[in-house]
């Protein structure tokens, strides 16, 4: 066998045998400020405190970041998957582009189709999980819904709901803010 082709192997095996860790994160409720409207223009996204220092955290940790969101809106007529792109393009402007990817359900069961990307389906989460070699024993789901929770839950991932009472998570673990998630998921490695 050539020099070449063990190269090639070595370079390779990092990518193949060893595993990535992540930590997905809803979108609204989460990386900004939920609103009782959607988040599609830019002069709507508000990043709540600790968020950006919580990222940059778990980035040095090893953590690839992505986000999984439900974008009904679009759905509904309301805004375009051109509106989800430049609200996260944004983001990362603010964040440091420390995000790896981004993935969206642009559906509704009333409105277009059922769809098992739309959380609590957990089809975004396993296309990130082939793409990026993640092992689901290493990461987290963190979201401030039911259905990000339940999500997660379908993969085998760890969980925090982001709620104000920790009587309302289902979550393995309850935060009330960015700060808190960031320590729980500190603490673990």
């Amino acid at each position: 066998m050539s020099f070449y082709f063990f190269t090639y192997i070595l370079k390779n095996a990092t990518r193949v045998f060893m595993k990535n860790k992540c930590i997905f994160l809803d979108r609204d409720g989460v990386l900004n400020e939920d609103c009782s409207d959607y988040v599609y223009k830019i002069e709507d996204v508000a990043i709540p405190t600790g968020v950006i220092e919580g990222l940059q955290k778990l980035k040095a940790a090893g953590f690839l970041l992505i986000v999984v969101t439900n974008q009904a809106g679009i759905a509904k007529g309301l805004y375009e998957r051109a509106d989800v792109w430049k609200c996260h393009a944004y983001f990362q402007e603010q964040c440091g582009h420390l995000l790896d990817d981004l993935y969206f359900c642009p559906h509704h069961p009333d409105y277009t189709s059922r769809s098992l990307l739309r959380k609590p389906g957990s089809l975004m989460l396993e296309k990130a999980i082939a793409k990026y070699n993640i092992d689901p024993s290493q990461s987290w789901m963190i979201g401030d819904r039911h259905r990000d929770v339940e999500a997660g839950q379908r993969i085998g991932v760890k969980t925090i709901q982001i709620t104000a009472s920790a009587q309302e998570a289902i979550g393995d673990y309850h935060a009330t803010n960015f700060s808190e998630v960031t320590t729980r998921v500190m603490a673990s490695i």
